[in-house]
């Protein structure tokens, strides 16, 4: 086997509960997260030294160099083995770079699964996932797959159990945010505000909406703690919020730190008509259409190429 080629979802958080900053420097979190269909893919072939490439719409805000999630991946499985990390990691970006998706989390959990098939590690898929926790708090995640609850830093998952299909629609903007003044700016939000710090907890109305396979009722029950944080940050997200419910969205939020925002709609073919005003309102940079949930991170079938036939003279 000279390479291995996965695809890995993006994900929105439906809840972002934010609990106080615990003595690692994390936040306490509890994270509900749904796969939808926005893919990167990740290939990995053997080498002669670790290098890594990327193709697709944003990768001018992708390192290619040691600082890569994928590139600490390989790395960090590669130790684990006992081996060299000698592989070339090429990356073609499907989900948002920089847009509160873990398009990261999402390469490096392919990268461990990619490079694991290729050298014959044969590691257990939790093994690699708690290999990814060390990467990143999404990374788990962006192996399972599915919708789950995250606790902790959101490393501990346990899977929610629903068969619907949800729709859903990407307002994608001009340039990113940054994670960790997201957050802070939630810190400094609240010691303003005077507020406290709320425990997180799942929220019930929302998981048994997602049981249910309740579009409406999923939708009223969507919230992101970092949302005021990230309208403070970017004020001008308020407006794509508020264009996403005009067109029809049965629910809206920021996407994890942002500054992506997420509208759920209840019908394929409303999702459609949400996209298109959404494209049409002058609010966003451009739309994605997808549903959730989806599968975590999976092997691609290697892809032969057909031999021509050869006569010989």
């Amino acid at each position: 086997m000279s390479s291995v080629t996965v695809s890995v979802p993006a994900k929105v958080n439906l809840q972002l509960a934010v609990g106080g900053v615990r003595p690692d420097g994390f936040h306490e979190l509890v994270s509900v997260f749904h796969a939808v269909s926005l893919y990167d893919e990740v290939t990995v072939e053997s080498a002669d030294r670790l290098s890594l490439t990327c193709d697709g719409e944003g990768i001018d805000d992708v390192p290619l160099d040691h600082t890569n999630l994928a590139a600490r991946a390989a790395v960090l499985l590669a130790d684990r083995l006992g081996r060299e990390p000698h592989v070339r990691i090429r990356i073609r970006k499907g989900i948002p770079v920089a847009g509160g998706m873990a398009g990261g989390s999402a390469d490096a959990a392919a990268t461990l699964l990619a490079c694991d098939t290729l050298w014959r590690g044969d590691t257990p898929r939790e093994m690699l996932r708690r290999l990814g926790a060390e990467l990143g708090s999404d990374v788990p995640f962006s192996d399972l797959g599915g919708t789950a609850i995250g606790t902790g830093r959101g490393e501990r998952l346990a899977s929610v159990p629903t068969t619907a299909r949800f729709h859903w629609v990407f307002a994608l903007a001009d340039g990113g945010l940054s994670t960790p003044a997201v957050y802070g700016e939630c810190d400094r939000l609240r010691d303003e505000a005077g507020t406290g710090v709320p425990r997180p907890a799942p929220r019930e109305e929302l998981i048994a909406a997602l049981r249910a396979g309740d579009a409406y009722a999923l939708g009223a029950n969507l919230v992101n703690d970092l949302q005021p944080a990230a309208l403070s940050l970017r004020p001008s997200l308020a407006a794509t919020l508020r264009a996403g419910v005009d067109a029809g969205a049965v629910g809206s939020l920021v996407s994890g730190s942002g500054p992506t925002c997420a509208f759920l709609a209840p019908d394929e073919e409303t999702a459609h008509v949400v996209a298109d005003r959404l494209a049409a309102s002058g609010t966003c940079r451009a739309v994605r259409v997808a549903y959730g949930a989806v599968s975590g991170a999976r092997v691609l079938p290697r892809r032969v190429v057909p031999v021509e036939r050869e006569n010989t003279v």
